[in-house]
């Protein structure tokens, strides 16, 4: 018995004493990062930094995005290789298709910037 390896199940707990709205913070900041609340607990602990979960919903919509941006693409390449189905396209529906692209591709970037900084919760 006594060479059986030592697990955090068989070790003693850390008692924290803590209001009840701390609790309830504590384990909203676990569940944000995607951990359990005794998990959180020890990694902060031993001061580790705390990197939360990708949110899903942002994810979603680069996809959505990035699907506009490849079929935009396609239209223009169809354009530039002299396609029958684009003769119609005059200048100004590539401009327009090229400002779609930009925009785009500025939507993205604001996208992915609210992903790497998260504004603040009020």
């Amino acid at each position: 018995m006594s060479d059986r390896t030592s697990t955090r199940k068989n070790s003693t707990p850390i008692k924290v004493y803590c209001l009840p709205e701390e609790k309830a913070q504590i384990e909203a900041n676990a569940k944000a990062a995607g951990m359990s609340t005794a998990c959180f607990l020890r990694e902060i602990g031993q001061g580790y930094q705390i990197r939360g979960i990708v949110d899903y919903e942002r994810v979603r919509e680069l996809a959505r995005m990035n699907g506009d941006l490849g079929r935009l693409g396609g239209l223009l390449k169809l354009w530039l290789t002299n396609d029958p189905r684009t003769a119609q396209f005059g200048e100004a529906t590539i401009r327009a298709v090229l400002s779609k692209i930009e925009a785009t591709q500025d939507a993205m970037g604001d996208v992915m910037t609210a992903v790497v900084r998260p504004r603040a919760k009020d």
